[in-house]
């Protein structure tokens, strides 16, 4: 389905029902909208997997401007700020109230923006191995440890200066390592990512938004609950990141687990774990 939002036609998909039988009445099911990583993915990472919360809640699952199946393509609008109001503008569009938003890797920038420009919208945030302030240095230490010289080479190469042949290359050497489970070949969502690299590119880069961003004064400001995932063994986004947003948020909004022997892509190398703690902090009380 296509919505026109901020002059943008975007992509999103309906996983369960809001309204469901409960005796006598009609009860409303929150909502849990779904921020995808990339920048230049789709929301396709999260499926299958999320079907599985729909019993309690209705999952929606957005492609932002310029991403996947969406339209926008005019590079000046593809910002942080644009990206968080496109959500709030979503919410607006479709009567959503008091939204559970998750948001994973770049995703989590796109929530924090969000959050940050449209205090006190969001019912609870979800944090998935993201970053408040990308230290582009503490990632290369991360790569290597995890992948050897190789890999810290080609991850310099790539966020050091973005381009087609450094992002391929990236994508050759590091992209296997965002797995920490053995798994036999790359794992599906990869295959079937509607992928703009073209935004990525504009995005990605110490020289470009990614390393100028910095959300740890706004996260101090943040009044709903939020928890923060991630992997020990994540390159990308290394536990550091994740400790970062956790101690820059009040301490009696926010939840950090972080799980064993996982990678950048916790959903997929830890499934039970990872929707075990978003079930909790989904039926918690605020």
């Amino acid at each position: 389905m296509h919505i026109t939002v901020n002059g943008a036609r975007l992509y999103f998909d309906v996983d369960g029902a809001g309204l469901v039988p409960d005796g006598p009445t009609m009860r409303e099911k929150p909502t849990l909208l779904l921020l995808h990583g990339g920048p230049g993915a789709d929301h396709s990472i999260y499926k299958p997997l999320f079907s599985a919360l729909t019993d309690l809640c209705q999952v929606i699952y957005l492609d932002h401007r310029g991403n996947g199946r969406s339209g926008g393509d005019d590079p000046a609008t593809w910002t942080l700020a644009q990206w968080g109001d496109d959500v709030r503008a979503f919410c607006d569009a479709l009567g959503i109230e008091q939204p559970i938003v998750l948001g994973t890797s770049f995703g989590g920038f796109v929530a924090q923006s969000y959050a940050r420009r449209h205090p006190g919208h969001a019912g609870k945030l979800i944090l998935v191995s993201t970053a408040a302030k990308f230290e582009f240095e503490r990632m290369f230490e991360a790569f290597e440890r995890i992948g050897g010289p190789e890999a810290r080479a080609a991850a310099e190469g790539y966020w050091m200066h973005p381009s087609a042949e450094s992002r391929a290359q990236f994508h050759k050497v590091c992209l296997p390592l965002y797995v920490a489970r053995a798994r036999d070949g790359m794992p599906e969502w990869i295959a079937r990512t509607k992928m703009r690299n073209d935004v990525a590119i504009h995005f990605n880069g110490t020289a470009n938004e990614q390393g100028r961003m910095d959300f740890r004064d706004a996260l101090a400001r943040v009044t709903c609950p939020v928890l923060v995932l991630c992997g020990d063994q994540d390159p990308v986004a290394p536990q550091a990141f994740s400790e970062v947003i956790a101690t820059s948020l009040p301490t009696d909004r926010v939840q950090l687990r972080c799980i064993a022997d996982a990678g950048h892509g916790v959903a997929g190398d830890a499934p039970e774990d990872f929707l075990a703690a978003i079930r909790a902090f989904i039926a918690a009380p605020v």
